[in-house]
């Protein structure tokens, strides 16, 4: 690894691994937090701005969206510039707009000031992965993945009652408010202790995959997500959403052929997805980013707006799983460093798949949060049984050149999942707009539990390779 990254005397003093994996965590707390946040404050968003349902999930969708398109770009910037550096520029970038969002003055502003956060977001999410295989070898990499898996729950635990509070004490904008104490702190935290390890050798972009591989995914993710807005027909003159998901198509198809002819330095290596452990790994991880998305948006909607419960109990229905998650996180981050992460990552897998069935066939008119419990309790379990070890399955034994796309690729697979989950229920809530509120809310979550069963069947052919020192 020392002959692909050098470290110069002028980045002063390294830190240990142990205080470098610190400073990630707090700018990982901030952007899990912010994402549970968000879905509380949706109904008081959609009040305060007269949104309708569609601006709502665009809110979610335009940031998923844009955090999951330039992924694989940013972690390939990472390789060519340093993680450190896109890690801090995402980071100011990301604080920046939040204060953005929260001066917002209706749906559309809001809307685009979150895909500038989604932008931001995509600079910082592949260096965190990349400067953890950098920082640990890979018998020690489950311990560390652990840890951010605790972190995110915790955050996602705290999030909802945090952002609950601030909605009735606040209003929505200081949900994006408390991000900037957050993010200055985590800004001079990583200065301070991440190792500013440079490539040894310039890198190559790849143009054309970067603009093929983006339309290409916009158009899908718009045409799915605004499809029932359109009525599944004209958009504007001559287009269609059916048109607009087949030029999405054709774009993806003509980025596989030009990664396929670029024997310089393409954006997606594909040698990458023909090791059988990643490209499983990767699917589960975009399933699992589907199935939460997936869950908690109608969770949320149906929760205060059919059964008038407040912004603060809502969010608190969620906290024990959270919690829950964060213990299960760490533990099974351990356990992978010794047993097989395939096993773990099923175990979770088939945990997730029996919660969310549960919640699904629980809802009703007058429903108590006490009954919710049992099944949000085994989704945390779930959720934190899934999180390290597919992490630990995507990396281990990987060459190290390719450490920073696959910590694109991964990434960019399980934000596209959330941008397509939230799109999807999003279409399911709309279509069935004119049945009961209980039948559209379980009609959305039937959706969830179609990409956890993904999910299993993804482990269940997923082999890692031998783990293999890379620090």
């Amino acid at each position: 690894m020392q002959r692909l990254f050098r470290n110069p005397s002028s980045s002063g003093p390294s830190a240990s691994p142990r205080s470098a994996l610190y400073a990630l965590c707090v700018s990982f707390f901030m952007i899990c937090l912010d994402a549970t946040v968000v879905n509380v404050a949706l109904p008081d968003i959609r009040t305060s701005l007269a949104a309708s349902l569609n601006d709502a999930v665009w809110v979610n969708s335009a940031y998923a969206l844009c955090y999951a398109v330039p992924l694989v770009l940013a972690g390939r910037l990472g390789d060519r510039y340093g993680p450190k550096r896109l890690f801090l520029a995402g980071l100011a970038g990301f604080t920046l707009a939040s204060l953005a969002c929260a001066l917002a003055p209706d749906a559309p502003v809001l809307i685009a000031t979150r895909a500038v956060q989604g932008l931001a977001a995509a600079l910082i999410a592949p260096q965190i992965m990349s400067l953890i295989v950098h920082l640990f070898p890979a018998e020690r990499r489950g311990r560390a993945l652990g840890v951010f898996g605790a972190v995110g729950g915790a955050a996602m635990a705290a999030g909802p009652v945090v952002g609950g509070l601030l909605v009735a004490w606040t209003g929505w904008r200081g949900i994006f408010l408390i991000n900037l104490p957050v993010g200055v702190a985590g800004w001079i935290a990583a200065c301070r202790l991440l190792p500013d390890w440079r490539p040894a050798k310039d890198h190559r972009l790849d143009l054309w995959g970067i603009v093929l591989s983006g339309l290409g995914l916009t158009a899908l993710v718009f045409g799915v997500q605004s499809g029932e807005a359109y009525d599944w027909g004209t958009v504007a003159g001559p287009v269609t959403i059916p048109s607009v998901l087949a030029f999405g198509a054709v774009c993806l198809t003509a980025f596989v052929w030009w990664q396929h002819r670029n024997t310089r330095e393409p954006l997606l290596p594909l040698r990458l997805l023909r090791n059988r452990a990643f490209s499983a790994a990767a699917t589960a991880g975009g399933a699992m980013g589907a199935a939460m998305i997936g869950m908690f948006l109608p969770l949320m909607i149906y929760l205060q707006s059919d059964l008038g419960y407040s912004a603060p109990a809502a969010g608190a229905a969620t906290v024990p799983m959270f919690a829950l998650s964060s213990l299960c996180a760490r533990l099974a981050g351990k356990r992978s460093d010794t047993t097989s992460p395939r096993l773990l990552a099923a175990l979770g897998f088939l945990l997730l798949i029996a919660g969310v069935g549960s919640l699904t066939l629980l809802l009703h008119p007058g429903i108590g949060l006490w009954t919710l419990t049992p099944p949000l309790l085994v989704t945390g379990v779930g959720i934190g049984m899934v999180s390290a070890p597919l992490a630990g399955i995507a990396t281990r034994g990987l060459e190290p050149s390719l450490v920073g796309a696959a910590s694109g690729v991964f990434n960019t697979t399980r934000q596209l999942g959330g941008a397509l989950g939230s799109a999807a229920t999003g279409a399911l809530l709309q279509a069935h707009l004119g049945s009961t509120p209980t039948s559209a809310t379980q009609a959305a979550l039937v959706f969830p539990v179609a990409m956890l069963l993904i999910g299993l069947a993804c482990c269940a052919v997923a082999r890692p390779a031998p783990a293999t020192r890379t620090a």
